[in-house]
């Protein structure tokens, strides 16, 4: 299963209806978060996910991406954690993280590793006090327009092993058994006959993984189109609407019909318009109507939403 919980979808400043940045994703049993904002651990609580994670991505760290992380951590701490925990954000991450858990207690009660990220690399393993590799994917981090150095990250699946058919392979002498599994694997087997047959016309082209993007807060840019190409799920900051355009390119943010341009060119298949203003709070139907006009497949997100995140074949 791959999902994504919002937990906070408000831009700047918590509302009644939304409190500030944090999606919590959760893929075959692993839960990773991407921003903190002040509150987060609540939002977890109120809505059932698990602090049993391991990794925390920032995309920058103005105020309402990254306070709820002191919290979260003195949270932890108190609850008797000892798994180490992993910070990933742009340059600064060392000095803004290190200063944020210094607050309130003299020392976090468990291993906490800072890395800094920037463009272009790929997390396939977790550093320092995780378990190794990334189990059947990676992170790749790419550039955003909004100062400071500011990131995104995509979640990409890798390739899964193509569809064995089992008719086929009964009707080539093939017993079910172990060999089943090395053709899948796309090793060639030998039989007790001694004939040897490989996994074509017996096992389909590998299928591609799953991709979701998140681009935190960003002017719409050609590193954002790159980065989700193809992508199952963009998640694209929507700060304002139309009426807005000008305040947004001021401020580093971008529209909704901007943010739905971005998918139409990155061929994605599913929008998530995030990080909304509080003018639209309440109801942010503006927001998905100026999207949908050109990029159907547009939803909004509120706090608490769960969206599940389907193979395309």
């Amino acid at each position: 299963m791959l999902s994504v919980t919002f937990l906070g979808t408000s831009a700047a400043r918590p509302t009644v209806e939304r409190n500030v940045s944090a999606l919590a994703l959760v893929r075959e049993g692993e839960t990773l978060m991407f921003e903190c904002g002040e509150g987060t651990q609540r939002q977890m609580m109120r809505y059932g996910v698990s602090f049993a994670l391991g990794d925390i991505f920032f995309t920058h760290f103005h105020a309402d991406h990254f306070l709820g992380v002191i919290g979260l951590m003195r949270t932890l701490g108190l609850q008797g954690r000892e798994e180490p925990m992993r910070l990933w954000g742009p340059r600064g991450a060392k000095k803004v993280l290190e200063a944020a858990l210094s607050l309130g207690v003299e020392r976090v009660p468990f291993g906490v590793e800072i890395k800094e990220v920037k463009p272009g690399m790929v997390l396939g393993d977790r550093g320092e006090g995780g378990s190794g590799k990334r189990e059947g994917y990676d992170i790749h981090v790419f550039a955003t327009e909004h100062g400071g150095g500011s990131v995104g990250y995509a979640l990409r699946e890798h390739e899964r092993l193509g569809r064995f058919d089992p008719e086929k392979a009964l009707a080539a002498g093939i017993p079910e058994g172990p060999l089943w599994g090395k053709l899948q694997r796309g090793e060639t087997v030998e039989l007790s006959d001694g004939r040897k047959v490989g996994p074509e016309g017996i096992v389909g082209e590998r299928r591609q993984g799953r991709t979701v993007v998140f681009t935190g807060d960003t002017r719409p840019s050609a590193s954002v189109v790159d980065a989700a190409q193809g992508a199952d799920l963009l998640i694209h900051e929507a700060t304002f609407g139309d009426e807005e355009k000008e305040r947004a390119k001021e401020t580093g943010h971008s529209t909704a019909r901007e943010a739905a341009q971005v998918a139409l060119a990155a061929r994605a298949r599913k929008l998530v318009l995030n990080h909304v203003s509080a003018r639209y709070s309440v109801s942010a139907e503006d927001l998905v109507a100026e999207a949908r006009e050109v990029f159907r497949e547009t939803v909004v997100a509120r706090d608490g939403m769960e969206i599940e995140i389907p193979f395309a074949d």
